[in-house]
């Protein structure tokens, strides 16, 4: 039997929709990065910079960084507790997941939010 103390959400059903939110954002956001990327002829530095002075877009930007964590971990959640029987190794592999999930979104922020 497996404990659900390092499951992210409540429940089952609870980690299933947190999935489909996330997976709405990041495709959100590909979309938009994609028809950026697409429509924006002879894109500079300056217009890249632009794009992410804006706070809008940084809050986007930190929604999907945040989706992505939140989407890996419950992936990654649910195939260690599958596929690793022994609760050692299966507790490394998720802590070190969640520290390099920790160190990921403060980098994330750190970029975003840097003068």
């Amino acid at each position: 039997m497996v404990t659900t103390i390092t499951n992210f959400g409540r429940s089952g059903l609870y980690d299933w929709m947190m999935q489909r939110v996330t997976a709405v954002v990041l495709m959100a956001y590909t979309i938009f990065m994609l028809g950026y990327l697409l429509f924006s002829s002879d894109l500079s530095y300056a217009q890249w910079s632009a794009l992410f002075e804006n706070t809008a877009m940084r809050i986007f930007t930190l929604l999907a960084i945040l989706s992505m964590v939140a989407h890996a971990w419950i992936g990654l959640w649910s195939v260690s507790t599958d596929y690793i029987k022994q609760t050692g190794i299966r507790f490394v592999f998720q802590a070190v997941c969640g520290l390099l999930a920790f160190i990921y979104v403060v980098w994330g922020i750190q970029i975003l939010w840097s003068v």
